[in-house]
Order: structure tokens, then sequence, then C-alpha cells
């Protein structure tokens, strides 16, 4: 590989159901402890029911679901608020990394993101995140959160095959995600028919359960 390979997720909100597959087996590859979450399901909805004079309802209800996890960022504000050099960028494939050895659990990363990838394992007493499964990676396999969604709405692969492999896939602008100019995420996705923009104050946060 080399310096300039960028590794990142593709999803399609259009065909997310919701299920939480991705989020349940990203758990379970690290047996990871109550709490922490490396891929969070969202259900965002909103909108609302009127009676007519006449007795008929109208109404402009919606609801979509986010699959996210860490978007190994080209701007990752993760990397830039960590005080000790634990939160890295790999050069390799451009994965971002949590160095244990180093991390002092300060949680300046954990404050610093977007998305809340980085998240505290209090025990340890050190930060966690996505890895992208780099060691699957390493033996030509896919990240467990894109082999176990039934729906097939997560891939993964370089930048570049997934602009190639999805071009009417746009950046990640969509409510309750953040604009995408914060951090310039590696994420393309499909909008949801229902998508609202980011930032949109349509609806809320409806369902994101902790397992």
């Amino acid at each position: 590989m080399s310096n300039n390979v960028q590794y990142g997720f593709y999803v399609d909100s259009s065909k997310c159901t919701g299920c939480k597959t991705c989020q349940v087996a990203c758990k379970d590859r690290k047996d990871l402890p109550v709490g922490i979450n490396w891929r969070r399901v969202y259900e965002y909805g909103g909108g609302l029911w009127t009676e007519n004079a006449d007795g008929t309802i109208n109404q402009n209800v919606f609801a979509y679901y986010t699959s996210i996890g860490c978007n190994h960022c080209s701007e990752p504000a993760c990397v830039k608020a960590c005080p000790v050099g634990a939160m890295h960028k790999r050069k390799q494939d451009g994965l971002v990394h949590v160095a244990s050895e180093l991390c002092i659990g300060c949680e300046s990363c954990a404050r610093a993101c977007p998305y809340d990838a980085p998240q505290i394992d209090k025990t340890r007493k050190v930060m966690t995140k996505c890895d992208g499964c780099f060691e699957r990676l390493a033996e030509g396999k896919n990240p467990t959160c894109v082999e176990s969604c039934p729906m097939r709405a997560i891939d993964f692969g370089t930048m570049d095959a997934l602009k190639e492999k999805y071009p009417n896939a746009v950046k990640p602008n969509f409510a309750p995600l953040p604009s995408s100019s914060i951090t310039s995420p590696n994420l393309l996705m499909k909008a949801n028919r229902h998508a609202r923009a980011s930032g949109s104050i349509d609806g809320v946060v409806l369902n994101h359960s902790e397992v």
C-alpha cells in the first residue's frame, strides 16, 4: 500500500431498516463493555399530525435510519485534540487508531469528535474506537459491520474504489450527522428519501439504545 491509500465507508440509508445487526456484530467482535458502541444506528424522525375542520387528518411524519461509526476523517478532530499523540492516522491505510500505551484517558478526543467515535473504556481508563477491522483488512476481508448487514447497506474500501462503485453517492450532510466540512469524513452515502440536511431542526433522534 502507498501512503496515498485512504479507506472509508459507504452507507445506503435508503436500505437501512434500523435492525442494529451491524452495531451488535461490531460489539461482539471485540467483546466491548456495555456502553461502548463503536458503530451505532440512529433513528431520526419528526413531523406532525393535524386535524382539519372537516375531521380529516393531514400529516408530514417522517423517519429514517443512519448507521455510523468512525469515519477515519481526512482532517480528524480527535487527532488534533489528543495532547499525547495517542490518537493517530495510519500512513498505510488512513485509518484512525488509538495507541493505548500512550493514551491517558483524558477524553479530549471524544469531546472534539462530532461523530462520538472515541469512547472511554472506564475499566482500562483508555479511549477506544472503530479501528476499521484492520486485522480483517490484512486478510482480505471486509469489516464485521459490512458482512453482518442483512440489507447490504454498508460497504468498505478505498475511497477511490467506493467513488467508482457508487458514482451517485454524496457526502454525509444529513441529520442527525454534522456537516462534513468539519472533519472531511471518509464516508459516502446514499440518502434516504426522507433525509433532512445536517443541522435540520425538523426532527429529533428517536432511538439509540446502548448494548
